[in-house]
Parts: structure tokens; C-alpha cells; sequence
């Protein structure tokens, strides 16, 4: 298990990180004040096949764009863990999901490269049970920070604003069960063909 905790002067984000199977009791262990963003957690932790555990808590802010920017960026850095940590990592990948009238496709890479796209191919309502739907987008946008990679997701069709995000998410899932899966062809690999990246600093 990975434990990752992101702390400020407003808020606390806890994550723990581990491998499947899913536990039973996987939603009772994704703890935000955001319900529908709990749901797109659940999506993710079903498609990925990863347990993600998350604890929230705010100081004297209790806003919703700190709950999506703080955890995301936590839920990132933790699966960047993974990844540094395992050798044999394919580390990149990609899933379509869907439901219903609603698809999506997403594709990420952990190359130490922070880059969040989303394309949108139909128009999507401002909210959606109870939040704002650009909420979600911050959060995804976050993970990329967190974990230092490529995200880029494809919208392809959808009415339903409920169905609308769970497609990203469950293809947001799918693509990370890809990019964490091991290919033993692949040790003492990364993912891509720069290598490891490392910063170093020195007073001069």
C-alpha cells in the first residue's frame, strides 16, 4: 500500500494506494464532501482495479474546488508512486468506456510531463448532481500535476450528464489499469525513451 498526504493551511488530503482485488467495502473508504465525485472515484477504483482510499479534511475552507484540485493532485503523486516503485511498469495505456448512449476514450503516460487535454465532442450542462461539472475537469486536471503525466481524454458522444462523466471516468480508469499493468519484457524500462528524470540542485 502507498500512503500519500498533501497538507496546507486548508486542507488535508490523506490517499492510500493499493493493489486489487477491489475490497468489499471499497466506497465506504472514499470519504469526500463531494458525492458525486465519491461515484466517479468508485468508477475509477472499479475499472482500474485499484483500491483508492481517500480522507478529506478542510480547515475554515469548506469549498468544493479545494476538495478536487487537493485530492487530485494526492491521487496522482500516489499512482506515480506505483509506478516508480514497480519495475516492469508499462507506465502509459489507454481505455475506452461507456455507458449507455455515452463514450469516451482516454489515453495517459507518466513521463515526468504534466499536460491535461479534454476534448469534448458534444456540450456538457454546467452541473451535475448537485456540483459543477468543471469541478471534475479540475480534479482530472490535478492528477496530471500529481503525477507528472500526459492525460488526455476524448469526449465521443453522450446526452445524459450522469453517463457523460461516468464514461470519462470509467475510460480514466481503464486507461491507468493499462499504464500500471507489468510486462516482464519491460524491466529496467520507463516509460519513455528520455529515462528516469532527475533534477538537481545546488547553491552556486
Amino acid at each position: 500500500m502507498i500512503q500519500v498526504t498533501r497538507k496546507t493551511s486548508e486542507s488535508s488530503m490523506a490517499v492510500r494506494l493499493s493493489e486489487g482485488p477491489v475490497a468489499s467495502d471499497y466506497r465506504a473508504k472514499i470519504k469526500t464532501p463531494l458525492m458525486f465525485l465519491n461515484h466517479m472515484i468508485e468508477q475509477t477504483v472499479w475499472r482500474s482495479g485499484f483500491n483508492i482510499e481517500c480522507d478529506v479534511d478542510l480547515t475554515d475552507f469548506q469549498l468544493a474546488h479545494l476538495v478536487t484540485e487537493d485530492l487530485g493532485q494526492t491521487v496522482g503523486r500516489a499512482f506515480a508512486q506505483y509506478i516508480e516503485q514497480n519495475d516492469g511498469t508499462v507506465g502509459f495505456g489507454d481505455g475506452f468506456g461507456v455507458i449507455d448512449e455515452a463514450m469516451a476514450h482516454t489515453l495517459v503516460s507518466f513521463e515526468a510531463r504534466s499536460s491535461f487535454l479534454f476534448n469534448p465532442k458534444v456540450i456538457i450542462p454546467a452541473a451535475v448532481e448537485g456540483m459543477a461539472s468543471e469541478e471534475l475537469l479540475v480534479f482530472l486536471d490535478a492528477f496530471s500535476q500529481g503525477a507528472f503525466c500526459t492525460l488526455q481524454i476524448d469526449l465521443e458522444r453522450g446526452e445524459n450528464t450522469h453517463h457523460i462523466w461516468e464514461a470519462v471516468f470509467r475510460s480514466f480508469g481503464l486507461a491507468l489499469k493499462a499504464a500500471c499493468s507489468v510486462d516482464p519484457a519491460r524491466l529496467g524500462m520507463t516509460s519513455g525513451v528520455a529515462g528516469k528524470v532527475e533534477f538537481t540542485t545546488e547553491q552556486i
